[in-house]
């Protein structure tokens, strides 16, 4: 067996961390074979929660699990990671206003930036969960000067999924017969799920979604709208965040930056730096592109055709995570 890895989840005792950890601690991301060392960060007040969450784990008896750490402090929780999925953040309370929620979100993931950057293995792949992910993965990525851009990534295949299986419901293929979805932009309800590139396969042939679905005024309307409205409607049905489908994303996101995308060239969704990108897309946000990944190091996919519809739709995202990389640049500056 190889040595253990230390993977850290933050925001430990909530409910997307309830649907994670068992995926990750038996072998379902980062291998069966590989043992693991949890470390769980939550704040104080949820330490009674989280050590009914370590009963658990430890009641799973699983093969790979050589440790659980739980902990309420950061030079603890970042100590020489290889891993940080930080799902834990600020969320949004009823009346409150964007910008606060963009400062107290700026002020939690500052600290953690500046505690990965001191205290975690400078080879630490970070995956930002917490919402707004895209601008809290950029500020991370900002307060760890020493760790590469290149390291930080947000979470976007939700939305990645969530389109995946819109198409293939309208089809009536399983969800891995669509491929080469693309999620553009913010995690937000500006973000553009694009199938001008999607395949689907019909009796082992990969045909283009457009002639597959037959639907242009779906694919451009009511499937658009559906993917980017999808987390406000699971709320609004469990009274509740999406968290097992946040949850199975997450494993997704990490299985392919750990063991690579697909061989054949089939891209993913991914929010990572967008700096020196082929897209017209402004420098210095983390920005959703198509990816592929290889040596746990991603690619953005060059050269797709991006038709007026779709020019307008990045544009449109891209300008909405500039105005909160600014925003939430002055406030870390305050």
């Amino acid at each position: 067996m190889s040595d253990a890895i230390k993977v850290l989840v933050t925001g430990a005792a909530g409910q997307i961390a309830y649907s994670l950890l068992y995926s990750i601690a038996k072998g379902d991301v980062f291998g069966k074979d590989q043992p693991i060392i949890l470390v769980l960060l939550d704040i104080p007040p949820m330490m009674p929660v989280l050590e009914g969450v370590v009963m658990e784990l430890q009641d799973c008896a699983l093969p790979i699990l050589k440790e659980v750490i739980p902990t309420d402090k950061e030079e603890v929780a970042f100590k020489d990671l290889d891993v940080a999925i930080l799902v834990g953040s600020m969320p949004r309370r009823e009346g409150m206003e964007r910008k606060d929620l963009l400062k107290a979100n700026v002020a939690i993931f500052k600290s953690q930036g500046s505690a990965l950057d001191k205290y975690a293995k400078k080879t630490v792949k970070v995956l930002v969960v917490g919402n707004p992910a895209n601008t809290n993965c950029l500020i991370a990525a900002k307060s760890a000067p020493s760790i590469p851009k290149e390291n930080f990534s947000c979470l976007t295949r939700l939305d990645h999924n969530r389109a995946r299986s819109q198409v293939a419901m309208r089809c009536g293929v399983p969800a891995d017969s669509v491929k080469n979805m693309i999620i553009w932009g913010n995690h937000s309800s500006t973000q553009y799920p694009d199938v001008h590139h999607c395949k689907v396969n019909i009796k082992g042939k990969d045909e283009p979604a457009f002639d597959v679905v037959k639907d242009d005024a779906w694919l451009k309307g009511d499937f658009i709208s559906t993917v980017q409205q999808r987390g406000a409607a699971v709320i609004k049905a469990r009274k509740l965040s999406s968290a097992m489908s946040a949850a199975k994303a997450i494993c997704d996101h990490m299985r392919d930056i750990w063991a690579g995308t697909p061989s054949d060239g089939e891209f993913i969704s991914m929010g990572v730096y967008s700096t020196g990108n082929s897209y017209n897309v402004p420098d210095d946000l983390i920005y959703s592109f198509p990816v592929t990944i290889k040596d746990k190091t991603w690619k953005i996919t060059d050269g797709l055709a991006i038709n007026e519809f779709s020019r307008g739709k990045l544009d449109a995202t891209a300008a909405e995570l500039v105005e909160e990389r600014d925003m939430a640049v002055a406030f870390l500056s305050a």
